[in-house]
């Protein structure tokens, strides 16, 4: 599998509790959850690992800070790290309090996000 049915639920239940009503879908082999059809959190299973990975969209601003944080690193996929991403390993989110910190991170970056534009 390439991301977990438990953190799945651990994020929707983040969502609910803040009243926010994220689309989650299967997106590029793993699961995103979207804010008015912008991605925001996404689960993955990390290949080096093994271990599941949060990415989380948080934006520039915030990026120097939370790369100070356990766990995080920046969304490199391509030898390039992705502007405004960050990856997040097991023991930077296994803590309520901390998967919610990147949750809310990511919700606040989302209304400054860009919208990627719909295939017709």
């Amino acid at each position: 599998m390439a991301y977990s049915d438990f953190l799945i639920d651990r994020v929707e239940r983040v969502f609910k509790q803040k009243k926010i009503n994220a689309e989650g879908k299967k997106f590029m082999g793993g699961y995103c959850f979207f804010l008015d059809d912008k991605m925001c959190i996404g689960l993955d299973v990390d290949k080096k690992t093994g271990k599941d990975r949060l990415m989380a969209r948080i934006g520039e601003n915030v990026i120097e800070e939370a790369l100070k944080r356990k766990g995080c690193m920046p969304m490199d996929i391509t030898g390039r790290p992705m502007k405004g991403f960050v990856f997040v390993a097991p023991e930077g989110f296994d803590l309520d309090r901390d998967l919610e910190y990147w949750i809310q991170l990511a919700i606040n970056f989302n209304p400054l996000a860009k919208s990627s534009k719909r295939k017709k």
